[in-house]
C-alpha cells in the first residue's frame, strides 16, 4: 500500500472527494491544511494502479484542470492519479536529472546525443501503463479539439507557390535553391491550388529518366511542364493500391475553420509532410487563395508550448522513450514494430535507397558504416541536392554509392547535424526536439558504439498520440 495525498487547492466551504478507490459510492470529506484557507486534502492507502476521482465543492461536481484528467465513456471529465511504488516512481521521475547533452564530430558529421549517467546506476525501464497512455492521449485530444488552424498559422510568413506551367527543370531548381521539400501548385485556368510538387516527384522523374522507358529525356525537362509531368505520372503510377506516393488521389487540403485534431489526422493518415490550408468557400463555390501550409512540426510546437501550463496533465512526458510503444526498432531490441527498420550501408547504391523511399513508404533511411555505426540519414528531400549544377544528368543512380550521395548533399547544402537520441531519452525531450521544423526524426543509437537501435519520426509520435 502507498500513502497517497489528494488535494483541492481552490477553496470552498464544504469539499468532498469521490473516486474509483471508494467505488464511487462514498463522498469522503476533505480537511483544510494547517495554515491554509483554501487548500483541502485527504489521505488514502492505495495499492499501485490508476484511479479516477472528482471533487464535490459546495454541492457542485468539479475537477482540477491542472492535474491529469480523463474523459470517460459518458463524456464526464475526471481527474486521474497513478500510484506507483516509491522506488520506481523516484527513478522514473528523476531520470532526466542525470542525463546531459554532448556533441561529437565523426567524419565531419555532428552527432548530438545524450550522455549516459556516470555517477548513478542505470534506472530500470518503467513501462507506461495503458492508463498513462490513455490519459495523455485524452489531454492531447482535448487540447487540439479546442483549437483551430489559426492557432498555428504565424501572423507574418512567406509561402512559395508554383505555376503548373513552369518547366519541370526550373521547378526543381527553385525547390533546391529555396530549400523547399514541398510546394503547392497553382492553376490559372482553375484559379485554385490543384496539387503539390514534392521531392518524391523528383525521385520518380529521375527513375524514369534512367529506366528503359525514358519517358522524359534530359533535354525535354527544359520544356516539359509540371502539369504535363503530373498527367504523365498518373498514366504511369495511377493505381489505387500501393504506397500513397504512387496512388492516384485528389488534392488533400484543409480549410481555415478545421480543428487541429482533424488537420493532424489528415496529415498522418495520408502520409504527407504538409497540407495546404484553403480559405472558406465563397458564395459562388470558389475558394479564397491559399492561406498557408500546415505541418506536424507546427502542431507539435503548439502542444509543447502548453507543457509548462499543464505539465501534470500528460504523465507520459517523464517516461523513457523505450518504455512507450512507438517508433520503429531493430529486431535485437525485442521491441515490436509495425514495419521493418530500413538501414543501408554506405556502399549501397543510391537507386536502392530511392526504391526504399518510394516502395517501403519511409521518408528517411539511416546510413551506417561497415560496423553498423550511424553515419547520417538520407531522406527524400536530400534528392534535391542533385539539382545543383544539373548533377542528376551526369550520374547513374545504380552506380552512385550512398557515401557519394551524402557528399553531394554536403557540397550542395553544407554539413549538418545528425539528430539522435538514446533509449533513455525522456518523451518530453523527444517531443521538444521534433517540434523544431528542421528535425523530422530522431535516430536511436547506442551511446558507445553509435549502432542504430531504432528511429522515432514525427509521424510515429502523432500516430501514437492520436490513437
Amino acid at each position: 500500500m502507498v500513502l497517497t495525498r489528494l488535494s483541492w487547492p481552490y477553496g470552498g466551504h464544504h469539499v468532498f472527494i469521490c473516486g474509483s478507490f471508494l467505488r464511487w459510492a462514498e463522498h469522503r470529506p476533505m480537511m483544510l491544511m494547517d495554515g491554509s484557507l483554501t487548500e483541502f486534502q485527504a489521505f488514502f492507502d492505495l495499492p499501485p494502479g490508476a484511479y479516477q476521482y472528482r471533487f464535490l465543492v459546495d454541492g457542485t461536481w468539479r475537477f482540477d484542470e491542472q492535474q491529469p484528467c480523463l474523459t470517460d465513456e459518458y463524456g464526464t471529465v475526471n481527474n486521474v492519479i497513478f500510484v506507483e511504488e516509491p522506488s520506481i516512481s523516484h527513478a522514473a521521475l528523476h531520470h532526466e536529472l542525470y542525463v546531459s547533452r554532448n556533441s561529437e564530430v565523426v567524419d565531419g558529421i555532428s552527432l548530438y546525443t545524450a550522455s549516459p549517467p556516470t555517477h548513478m546506476p542505470p534506472d530500470p525501464v518503467v513501462h507506461a501503463s495503458d492508463a498513462v497512455v490513455h490519459v495523455s492521449r485524452d489531454w492531447v485530444s482535448r487540447l487540439l479539439s479546442a483549437q483551430t488552424i489559426y492557432d498555428i498559422i504565424p501572423s507574418s510568413s512567406k509561402i512559395s507557390i508554383m505555376d503548373v506551367k513552369l518547366p519541370v527543370k526550373r521547378a526543381f531548381h527553385i525547390m533546391y535553391e529555396q530549400g523547399l521539400a514541398v510546394v503547392p501548385l497553382w492553376d490559372d485556368c482553375r484559379a485554385n491550388v490543384t496539387g503539390m510538387l514534392t521531392a518524391s516527384d523528383f525521385i520518380l522523374i529521375l527513375r524514369e529518366l534512367q529506366s528503359n522507358a525514358r519517358v522524359l529525356a534530359n533535354e525535354e525537362l527544359e520544356m516539359h511542364t509540371v502539369s504535363a509531368w503530373k498527367e504523365g505520372k498518373l498514366q504511369i503510377y495511377g493505381r489505387s493500391i500501393g504506397p500513397p506516393i504512387l496512388r492516384r488521389r485528389p488534392l488533400i487540403s484543409v480549410s481555415d475553420d478545421d480543428l487541429l485534431t482533424a488537420v493532424a489526422l489528415k496529415i498522418v493518415q495520408n502520409e504527407i509532410s504538409a497540407i495546404p490550408i484553403l480559405g472558406s468557400s465563397l458564395e459562388d463555390g470558389s475558394s479564397m487563395p491559399l492561406l498557408n501550409l500546415a505541418s506536424l512540426p507546427g502542431i507539435l510546437k503548439f502542444i509543447c508550448a502548453h507543457f509548462g501550463e499543464y505539465i501534470e496533465s500528460m504523465p507520459l512526458l517523464r517516461y523513457q522513450i523505450f518504455s512507450i510503444p512507438l517508433g520503429t526498432w531493430m529486431p535485437n531490441t525485442r521491441r515490436r514494430s509495425v514495419r521493418q527498420l530500413a538501414i543501408l550501408q554506405r556502399n549501397a547504391s543510391l537507386s536502392s535507397a530511392l526504391d526504399l523511399l518510394l516502395e517501403a513508404g519511409v521518408s528517411s533511411i539511416p546510413i551506417v558504416d561497415d560496423r553498423g555505426s550511424l553515419i547520417d540519414v538520407y531522406s527524400r528531400s536530400d534528392i534535391l541536392a542533385l539539382a545543383k549544377d544539373d548533377m542528376y544528368a551526369r550520374i547513374q543512380l545504380d552506380q552512385m554509392t550512398m557515401e557519394q550521395a551524402l557528399e553531394q548533399v554536403y557540397q550542395a547544402n553544407g554539413r549538418r547535424r545528425c539528430h539522435t537520441c538514446l533509449r533513455s531519452t525522456s518523451f518530453r525531450e523527444i517531443l521538444e526536439q521534433l517540434s523544431d521544423p528542421g528535425v523530422r526524426r530522431l535516430v536511436v543509437i547506442d551511446p558507445r558504439t553509435r549502432l542504430v537501435e531504432g528511429i522515432i519520426s514525427l509521424r510515429d509520435v502523432f500516430t501514437f498520440l492520436l490513437g
